[in-house]
């Protein structure tokens, strides 16, 4: 489970795999927005604040490639499998899973399973796994 160094373009996801999250922005901001929309800047309101988060990520790429190239976290999607775990827990050790991305356990990963192979859980971004999974994961994660 070795480290691999991605450019921050390749570990976006695309759209279909993207979480949606909410934002409350004043009139005054909002109104910008339309009308940089209205002029043809962008194709709608997501479009430019897609484009404007993304310019800061790549802003501070640094940031993230340093933590990377330290091993301190998986770029990127990682999944982990119900042969993984329980491969690990055969070899008699346990992981410290830090993502920053997208982490995702099989769904036929029991809770007994995780709890016997994860030490600890860090994800940056968002985790699928199902809900039992991340009840007896709780307290293992940060």
């Amino acid at each position: 489970m070795a480290n691999k160094v991605v450019s921050i373009n390749e570990a976006r996801p695309k759209l279909s795999d993207s979480e949606k999250i909410t934002i409350n922005l004043g009139p005054v901001d909002l109104g910008q927005i339309d009308l940089l929309v209205r002029e043809g800047f962008y194709s709608n309101r997501t479009d430019l604040i897609r484009t404007a988060i993304r310019n800061q990520i790549d802003r501070h790429a640094d940031v993230v490639r340093r933590t990377v190239e330290r091993g301190d976290v998986d770029l990127g999607l990682r999944h982990f499998s119900r042969a993984d775990l329980e491969a690990i827990q055969a070899e008699g050790r346990m992981i410290h899973i830090r993502v920053l991305g997208l982490a995702s356990i099989a769904r036929d990963v029991t809770p007994e399973l995780a709890r016997a192979t994860i030490a600890s859980l860090s994800v940056l971004g968002a985790l699928q796994a199902s809900p039992e999974v991340k009840a007896a994961l709780a307290d293992r994660s940060a």
